[in-house]
């Protein structure tokens, strides 16, 4: 195989042009073309798909405008608790954290539960422990603290009220994503996210949950979900599109609209997904007003959209 493809995104939700300010529009844009330059960087080079999803998510992590790593939302006690997911679509190893602080790339750390545990998923403290046992440095309260992120906890601080990284009002879903496929036919998908603002008891969304927000298998995709997490692990969307690919011979973009605008639509969930089968193909479907989406295969030109029009 000599093509490579990759695909990104920076959440899905209620996004419109009325609500986006010019100079908004041009950072999220620019910010998306950067995470997916670096994804692809290793992917023309040769690299593995595994290396290209975890450089294309930690761009996204880094940058504040996503809710995951710095732009992490606050939850109910005014810190951050983070989760990420991997998995590598030659093996079908993977790995995944949940409810960690203070990491400056989950998505890594995630990574470091796959290669050296034996183990999928670590959560709390366990994860922190690990995590200190790696020698990961934690990064200071004040490198994830967000002054519009700030503001919107505040408007719902000690009522039970959550919310999904915008106002009810002005819904996106800001967990981010990558899948991949690479030059050597391998396929893997990570995702990372903050989870909700004000989120109380310990609440895990799909994001860290392999089969619900992460998949990754080199016979079928890969893929990465965004949305309301409780109705992607209730749907078990990752893994659902994959089933219908092997199970019942669909295309990637069929199985994808199955799910995201029948099944899930059925149970009453929103969001959307990246996915990349083994030939290349590409698929970005949502049921929300938008998604923050970028992707590029070998030899085209780049696509970064974020409007459902």
């Amino acid at each position: 195989m000599s093509t490579y493809s990759l695909a990104i995104h920076g959440g899905a939700g209620t996004i419109l042009r009325s609500a986006m300010s010019p100079d908004k529009e041009i950072a999220y844009t620019q910010a998306l073309q950067a995470a997916l330059h670096a994804g692809e960087e290793v992917l023309r080079q040769g690299g593995v798909a595994l290396d290209a999803v975890v450089a294309a998510v930690s761009s996204l992590e880094d940058c504040p405008l996503f809710n995951a790593g710095r732009g992490a939302v606050f939850n109910a006690v005014g810190g951050h608790e983070m989760d990420a997911s991997i998995m590598d679509g030659s093996n079908r190893m993977a790995g995944a954290v949940a409810g960690i602080q203070g990491i400056r790339n989950p998505i890594r750390l995630a990574r470091e539960v796959m290669e050296h545990t034996e183990h999928v998923l670590l959560i709390s403290d366990g994860a922190m422990a690990f995590a200190d046992a790696r020698g990961y440095e934690r990064m200071p309260a004040d490198y994830f603290h967000d002054d519009f992120r700030y503001a919107q906890w505040k408007e719902v601080q000690g009522t039970e009220a959550v919310q999904l990284d915008h106002t009810v009002k002005d819904r996106k879903f800001g967990t981010v994503g990558a899948v991949a496929l690479d030059v050597h036919g391998h396929l893997a998908a990570g995702t990372s996210t903050g989870g909700m603002t004000n989120k109380k008891f310990g609440r895990v969304g799909d994001s860290p949950v392999i089969g619900a927000g992460t998949w990754a298998w080199d016979r079928t995709c890969a893929i990465s979900c965004t949305g309301s997490g409780e109705y992607f692990l209730r749907g078990v969307v990752a893994y659902d599109v994959s089933c219908l690919m092997e199970y019942r011979g669909l295309s990637l973009e069929a199985a994808c609209q199955e799910v995201i605008h029948k099944r899930l639509l059925e149970i009453n969930g929103d969001g959307g997904l990246i996915a990349i089968d083994r030939q290349g193909n590409i698929a970005l479907p949502f049921n929300t007003e938008g998604m923050y989406r970028a992707s590029v295969r070998a030899g085209e030109a780049p696509f970064v959209g974020i409007y459902g029009d």
